[in-house]
């Protein structure tokens, strides 16, 4: 019964990797003074991964669906170890402070305190990536590329504009998602194998 277990939380941290993946090719290039950012889906399954498998397996779903996609992209290859560790930490964390809130009760009771948590947890996941993407952007412009201050300033704000956009679509999106993949795997006697359903 262990190894059951033990394979179908590998087969779903694949398959949440796998729609890590394909989600973030449904992308929009936005150029900004130092290479391009993107508009893109895929944080939405990073915060769905972190919901539907709890910090460690969503974390590590969200970082090697995201990183796989990085390996498959000539612009982005060599940032494949940074995407790892700052989607593995978006899913990470949303799936933590999800855990806690659910543990705690915090909030109301009932439907609305469910989705009380859910964003929160979701929006906690989403502020730490946008953190972490624009301090390796800032150190990656001043240190690596040795732009003046001002144009990396300039770039970061780009940048910063593109992540909070990705994260109130990822925010706005997965959280209904969940709650929705919540109601239809507890129905089809699925929730087991599910962190928070």
């Amino acid at each position: 019964m262990k190894q059951r277990s033990a394979l179908s939380q590998i087969v779903l941290i694949g398959l949440m990797a796998a729609l890590v993946f394909v989600s973030s090719l449904i992308s929009i290039p936005v150029p900004s003074v130092i290479g391009i950012s993107r508009l893109h889906l895929g944080n939405i399954f990073c915060l769905l991964a972190g919901f539907l498998l709890g910090g460690w397996r969503g974390g590590l779903a969200a970082g090697l669906g995201s990183a796989i996609y990085d390996m498959t992209n000539p612009a982005y290859i060599s940032e494949a170890p940074i995407t790892f560790i700052n989607k593995f930490m978006l899913a990470f964390v949303c799936g933590v402070v999800a855990s806690a809130l659910h543990a705690s009760g915090t909030g109301k009771d009932g439907v609305q305190g469910r989705w009380f948590r859910c964003i929160v947890a979701a929006v906690a996941g989403s502020l730490t990536y946008v953190v972490l993407y624009l301090g390796k952007a800032l150190v990656t412009d001043l240190f690596f590329l040795r732009t003046e201050w001002e144009t990396a300033m300039i770039d970061c704000g780009t940048r910063a504009a593109t992540s909070l956009i990705n994260a109130l679509i990822a925010v706005t999106l997965s959280v209904p998602l969940y709650r929705a993949l919540g109601v239809a795997l507890r129905r089809a006697r699925l929730g087991k194998f599910i962190e928070g359903v």
